[in-house]
């Protein structure tokens, strides 16, 4: 058997920082059973809920579709869908309760729902889009099950990256974080909850774009700044990002793009040069 995807991306040191998916505005949506590998595609949803999600998605700037789900969840017949803002500043969840998932045809997205006072954490099982994902991941889902409540904690579908098995995103504060292992999941998970990076299995913040992300990372690291709000992006020109902390102090990183590591992207595929993103504070 060949090896996994993320088996040969740690191997070849493939670094976390700077690979976090990037959205502002994330829809989340209960679909119980088996997905399609891309969950976007005809098929996962009722006809007139899947052109309501693709229109509001095509008018939302920076969103992206996640399909949820968590076997033994009494649902009553009925689905949630969550609507997540994850900006830098003001985040926010709003929960929807539907009829049936034809109902999301009928539902303002923008509008309604109720908020969620708390964070979701999703934790990348789709088998059937990469395996490192369903191995992986159900490992780590199964770590945090009892520790989280049944509406906290989700099997989600890609998140992007699945050679960073397994994949853990924490919404609204959009910490994603990658090569989470089952033993340590829990402390992480804990500790994101309470506003703070573990440094080590960070891949960013969802909120912003590659640049900003390599940035970040540097300059926490170079600060032992690991409260996720301690931070806040000032200025980006060309390949200087500029951030100013809570106590006013300015930090300033250089970003580069640097020949990476050659490695697979996915199971199956052929190795390739990974991007790498390689950031100095000044």
């Amino acid at each position: 058997m060949s090896q996994r995807c993320s088996d040969l991306s740690r191997a070849a040191g493939v670094p976390l920082s700077a690979s976090a998916t990037t959205a502002e505005k994330w829809l989340l949506l209960e679909v119980p059973g088996s997905w399609h590998r891309d969950v976007s595609s005809e098929g996962g949803l009722p006809a007139e809920a899947h052109e309501a999600v693709t229109a509001w998605l095509a008018d939302t700037p920076r969103s992206r579709l996640q399909f949820i789900r968590r076997s033994g969840r009494s649902s009553s017949g009925r689905s949630l869908a969550f609507v997540v803002d994850a900006r830098e500043n003001g985040g926010n969840v709003r929960r929807i309760e539907l009829a049936d998932q034809a109902d999301l045809a009928r539902v303002d997205l923008d509008t309604a729902g109720e908020p969620v006072d708390g964070s979701l954490v999703l934790v990348c099982g789709h088998g059937s889009r990469d395996a490192c994902c369903a191995l992986r991941g159900t490992a780590v889902f199964g770590a945090l099950a009892e520790r989280l409540g049944e509406e906290e904690l989700w099997i989600s579908s890609h998140q992007g990256g699945h050679r960073f098995a397994a994949n853990v995103l924490v919404l609204p504060a959009g910490m994603h974080f990658g090569r989470v292992e089952p033993g340590e999941a829990p402390f992480l998970v804990a500790r994101a909850l309470a506003g703070r990076i573990e440094l080590d299995r960070y891949r960013g913040r969802t909120c912003f774009e590659p640049i900003v992300q390599a940035a970040e990372q540097a300059v926490r690291e170079a600060t032992g700044l690991d409260v996720v709000s301690e931070l806040e992006l000032t200025n980006v020109e060309g390949s200087t990002v500029r951030f100013r902390s809570w106590e006013g102090a300015e930090h300033i990183a250089i970003v580069e793009e640097v020949a990476g590591p050659v490695a697979p992207a996915s199971c199956g595929a052929d190795p390739e040069a990974q991007r790498v993103l390689r950031a100095r504070v000044v």
